[in-house]
């Protein structure tokens, strides 16, 4: 059982010559084992609280991956401000980065995409 949504989890593997590649991957991969830890030990106290789907957290973590951890953060922030008891909710995903050039791997870290 994982803590991802299935969406967010790939079949990459860190390749030992891609770490100078990968270092600038490493905030975004920060944020992303914060968000796991989140979705791993507080979000099952809340329950199935949200009214969108994914829920805010998976949003989350979809943001991060695709659009790095600043804009990941603000369009986080910016879907929890609208998930309040007035919103009709409904599925609101996140909209795919035009030009995503990284992998996923099966823990859901971002990896510099392999060419071979």
């Amino acid at each position: 059982m994982t803590a991802l949504p299935a969406s967010s989890i790939g079949t990459a593997r860190m390749q030992s010559q891609d770490v100078l590649r990968s270092v600038p991957l490493v905030p975004r991969n920060l944020v992303l084992g914060f968000l796991t830890a989140y979705r791993k030990v507080i979000s099952p106290m809340y329950g199935d609280v949200c009214a969108y789907y994914p829920s805010c957290s998976a949003y989350a973590v979809g943001a991060v991956q695709q659009h790095g951890a600043v804009k990941g953060a603000v369009l986080s922030a910016w879907r929890i401000l609208r998930c309040n008891p007035w919103t009709s909710g409904g599925v609101d995903d996140v909209r795919p980065h035009e030009h995503f050039r990284y992998d996923l791997t099966a823990h859901g870290f971002v990896v510099p995409s392999r060419k071979d």
